[in-house]
């Protein structure tokens, strides 16, 4: 399922719409019973599935549910978001973290145990991933074309703001993340020196140590 939802429009309704179903039961589910595979078959339980038919639609278990989790938080901050053709870049990124910000807080309490799953080692691709997605999204939203490196240095220094935001958010409010928020927009701005110091090794650190702060609730 991980690889089919990127691609929402080639599945059939009945499918995304029972996957939405399940993901809506696990939300409070998981409080309770941790972002695990017996989660993910109670939700599934009480959308009126089986366990085979659970295991048939969402075949990797919490780990599809934690991509489906991720891609309706970037569809609601897509939606919120306004015509960008009226905002110079920096009000662009900001508007954008901010609108996932606020579609991310509609679920604080699950978010934390998502986090938890995937701040696991074995997680952490699915985890850079997922953040890099969003990234995309809002990137091409604030009208970014670049096809040469720049696109995928924009795209790693926007996953990890992305990530880091939201664990400030939960552990300290919407306030202190904004402020966080206009600090690291300036690395957007002075993009080249900023590059020039970025390694692949430095976003997983960042987005581990930011899925671990979430987890515990702490800055």
């Amino acid at each position: 399922m991980i690889a089919a939802a990127e691609n929402p429009a080639s599945a059939p309704d009945w499918a995304a719409e029972t996957e939405s179903a399940i993901l809506a039961n696990a939300l409070p589910l998981c409080v309770h019973m941790g972002w695990t595979r017996p989660m993910t078959l109670a939700a599934g339980r009480k959308a009126g599935l089986s366990t085979g038919e659970t295991d048939l639609l969402l075949p990797h278990g919490p780990r599809d549910l934690a991509a489906l989790l991720s891609r309706r938080h970037d569809a609601a901050a897509l939606a919120a978001l306004p015509d960008p053709a009226s905002l110079k870049i920096r009000q662009r990124i900001r508007a954008a973290v901010e609108a996932r910000l606020e579609a991310a807080g509609r679920d604080r309490e699950a978010l934390r145990r998502w986090a938890g799953y995937l701040a696991l080692p074995l997680n952490l691709p699915l985890a850079l991933r997922l953040a890099w997605e969003s990234a995309d999204l809002l990137w091409r939203w604030a009208g970014d074309t670049a096809t040469d490196e720049n696109h995928y240095s924009k795209r790693a220094i926007l996953s990890a703001i992305l990530v880091s935001t939201t664990a400030i958010d939960l552990a300290s409010g919407r306030e202190a993340a904004l402020a966080y928020l206009d600090a690291r927009i300036q690395n957007v701005m002075d993009f080249e020196k900023w590059k020039a110091g970025l390694k692949p090794a430095d976003l997983a650190r960042e987005v581990a140590g930011a899925l671990a702060s979430i987890r515990y609730g702490r800055p």
